[in-house]
């Protein structure tokens, strides 16, 4: 069965008339599922019954059910959904003083490897349809009452290996008749899939482009992250200098400090070498310790002088905020889970 929540709104109207009906009914379906965020069909009143019940015939809501719920201390929370095929994802609500963001998963699972993530040796199952994307903002607002307001796609999976169903999921969340989501307030996080950063760079989306950047070496950084062998540092950069130049984005690095790894003065050195002149931004992330992981957090003193030697030399940095590492939902420990792994 199709779930209505793939169709982005032009689509939506060829599939109405398709069966036989005006194209102006996508709007009002869009308005229920998106505004009002109805969990049938037959909530949609201003539609005729003959047209709810073709609906229920030929779609599926796809509304997810909540496995598991848990809370951190600090407010944020961690979901557990099940996408209705027997397997799971987690989504994150993380609560700020400018509004609530949602960090969403694009995967079931994910090929990349990257040594310091919960998802790393978890088989990959498959993509996450648009519309799946998109359920996990409806399922959050659903069960919080209230609004998210900023989108990251830094949950379990590459997005960029997802790329048409990401692209698709990001128009429906951006477009005033959907969940109206400003672009700028959409973060698209990659490990660093070179072809697909050209390919959004010609989308003429105005979303944030996050890169997870990590090392200033391609030796330390293959360590860390596999996708190096196929795109070094060098090819990397340069898309992203490319990418800059085409949107006239800033581009945000992501970077996360590791005891003995990648912390030292000599780190920032060569990050600022590399960055200097790029309209860009670095978050520095704390790297959280996983199960089996190899990586230890580095000191609260190293990551301050990190972060102070490259605002010193032109590069502007900050220290991401830690949120929920006390229910494993900090970055780096969302997990694939099955119902059967909860």
């Amino acid at each position: 069965m199709k779930n209505i929540k793939d169709y982005n709104l032009d689509d939506l109207k060829e599939e109405l008339k398709n069966l036989g009906e005006k194209p102006y009914r996508a709007e009002q379906i869009f308005k229920w599922l998106y505004d009002e965020k109805v969990r049938s069909f037959d909530e949609m009143t201003n539609l005729s019954k003959d047209l709810r019940e073709k609906l229920e015939q030929e779609y599926t809501m796809c509304n997810f059910n909540i496995l598991k719920k848990q809370q951190s201390k600090d407010g944020t929370i961690k979901y557990l959904f099940d996408v209705l095929d027997g397997n799971a994802i987690e989504s994150v609500v993380m609560k700020y003083h400018h509004g609530n963001t949602l960090c969403v998963s694009s995967q079931i699972g994910c090929k990349m490897g990257c040594k310091f993530c919960a998802s790393t040796g978890i088989a990959f199952i498959r993509n996450l349809t648009s519309g799946e994307i998109v359920e996990q903002i409806i399922a959050a607002e659903q069960d919080t009452g209230e609004k998210i307001s900023n989108v990251v796609f830094m949950g379990i999976g590459e997005p960029l290996d997802n790329y048409d169903n990401v692209v698709k999921a990001i128009r429906i969340i951006n477009n005033p008749k959907g969940l109206n989501i400003g672009a700028r307030h959409i973060s698209v996080s990659t490990s660093g899939l070179v072809p697909m950063i050209y390919k959004l760079a010609e989308e003429n989306i105005q979303c944030t482009l996050s890169i997870s950047l990590h090392a200033t070496t391609n030796e330390k950084r293959s360590a860390m992250m596999p996708v190096n062998d196929a795109y070094p540092i060098e090819e990397l950069l340069q898309a992203c200098k490319d990418y800059i130049a085409k949107t006239n984005r800033r581009v945000s690095f992501e970077y996360a400090l590791a005891k003995d790894n990648n912390d030292n003065l000599e780190d920032a050195k060569a990050l600022v070498k590399l960055l200097k002149g790029m309209l860009c931004h670095v978050n520095l992330i704390p790297i959280n310790k996983i199960e089996n992981g190899k990586y230890d957090k580095s000191s609260n003193e190293n990551i301050m002088k990190f972060r102070d030697y490259l605002n010193e030399h032109g590069i502007v940095a900050t220290i991401r905020r830690e949120l929920g590492s006390d229910i494993d939902a900090a970055c780096g420990q969302l997990r694939r889970k099955s119902l059967n792994s909860q």
